[in-house]
């Protein structure tokens, strides 16, 4: 019990800081991602008005033909790509990266330069 309750803790540091910094960016859209050990999603929030202007997840229906036979790596590029379809639909083009608790590794880091790679700016 007492590992669980230290990792915990740790993530709930790491997103702390991570939004620390966040906040110094100022007005630009966050898009946020959650990673959890199956599934990956991430969504673009405007905080100001606090609305998600975009959303993407690996549970989606319309996706589920376009991820079905591929690694949870492979399925995070290609939610990339998508996020950053849908972000330039919304009118958004630059938006600060918000991992969370989730270190910049693996299908994170893939997510990131999908997004990057299809027009996202961040």
């Amino acid at each position: 019990m007492k590992a669980t309750l230290l990792k915990n803790k740790q993530r709930l540091r790491r997103r702390r800081s991570v939004r620390r910094k966040l906040r110094k960016t100022g007005t630009l859209p966050r898009l946020s991602v959650l990673r959890t050990l199956k599934h990956f999603s991430a969504q673009i929030i405007d905080d100001t008005q606090g609305r998600t202007l975009a959303a993407v997840t690996s549970t989606a229906k319309g996706l589920a033909g376009d991820l079905a036979g591929k690694t949870k790596s492979e399925r995070a590029a290609l939610l990339g790509t998508e996020m950053a379809r849908r972000a330039k639909d919304a009118g958004v083009e630059t938006v600060a990266f918000d991992r969370g608790h989730c270190r910049y590794h693996g299908r994170v880091k893939a997510f990131a330069d999908a997004a990057r790679e299809a027009g996202l700016k961040f």
